[in-house]
């Protein structure tokens, strides 16, 4: 084929055009129709992080279908029953089931034994750390404690049967396998719920263990006292040995008071 000039500088255009193209093109001939792989390979990222994000939210919301393999059953405690005979336990079995004062008192009251009426007469006489103002400070203690103590069992008892129904509820709705309480926002506020029921029994259990630490203290004060008073007798009779001769020499002088 013939090149002319006018052919000739068609060629060298189109070869310049060429040379300075961008990736764009036209597609089917038609010109005003262009493909840009740069803005081709940004759309494909955005639908990739799209797809992420989507798959991420349907996680989210995707629920357990077999919850119950984990659920437990709550022990209720059942409430105590004391046998009240002829009247030694007035009011015990209402302390140790219901939140009720007056009846841990009564019950306490009916249930121990009692100070003499006399007591002011005697321990009128009596210094503080004698071993009878000990055991006068450890009936004082256990009378206040005790009453307490009985008032937080039965506090802890009613109370526990009344959070049964709030703890059943929130139990079902834990292990339920349907849409209505597994989206993300429901899960945590189940597990705000459970924490917040976790924190009310563990304030319960501070109760009880208050009165174990209150009931042990008393008992330390008994054994404290009895070992006292061992080693107050044990001190009192070697000091009597070294004041009084009970030699055979001196028996018309026998010590009549001697403590063995």
């Amino acid at each position: 084929m013939r090149i002319t000039p006018r052919n000739r500088r068609w060629i060298i255009g189109g070869a310049a055009l060429l040379l300075t193209a961008t990736p764009s093109f036209a597609l089917f001939g038609i010109g005003d129709i262009v493909f840009d792989p740069t803005s081709y390979a940004s759309l494909v990222s955005q639908l990739t992080t799209l797809q992420t994000q989507y798959t991420m939210l349907k996680n989210n919301i995707e629920h357990f279908s077999f919850k119950q393999q984990w659920q437990t059953t709550l022990h209720v405690l059942e409430n105590v029953n004391v046998r009240n005979r002829f009247g030694e336990t007035n009011g015990m079995t209402t302390a140790l089931n219901t939140n009720s004062p007056s009846a841990s008192t009564a019950g306490w009251t009916a249930a121990t034994v009692p100070v003499s009426s006399d007591l002011s007469t005697y321990a009128s006489s009596q210094t503080p750390g004698s071993p009878q103002m000990a055991q006068l400070a450890m009936i004082e203690m256990s009378d206040a404690v005790s009453p307490d103590c009985l008032t937080a069992v039965g506090q802890y008892r009613s109370a526990r049967a009344l959070n049964t129904t709030a703890s059943s509820s929130l139990t079902a709705s834990q292990f339920d396998t349907s849409t209505g309480t597994n989206s993300e926002v429901q899960q945590l506020n189940l597990l705000n719920a459970a924490e917040a029921q976790k924190m009310t029994e563990m304030q319960s259990q501070g109760t009880i263990q208050t009165c174990i630490a209150s009931q042990m203290a008393v008992a330390n004060m008994q054994q404290r006292n009895a070992a006292a008073t061992d080693l107050n007798t044990a001190v009192f009779v070697q000091a009597q040995h070294t004041t009084h001769d009970m030699s055979a020499a001196s028996e018309s002088n026998t010590w009549q008071t001697y403590l063995p």
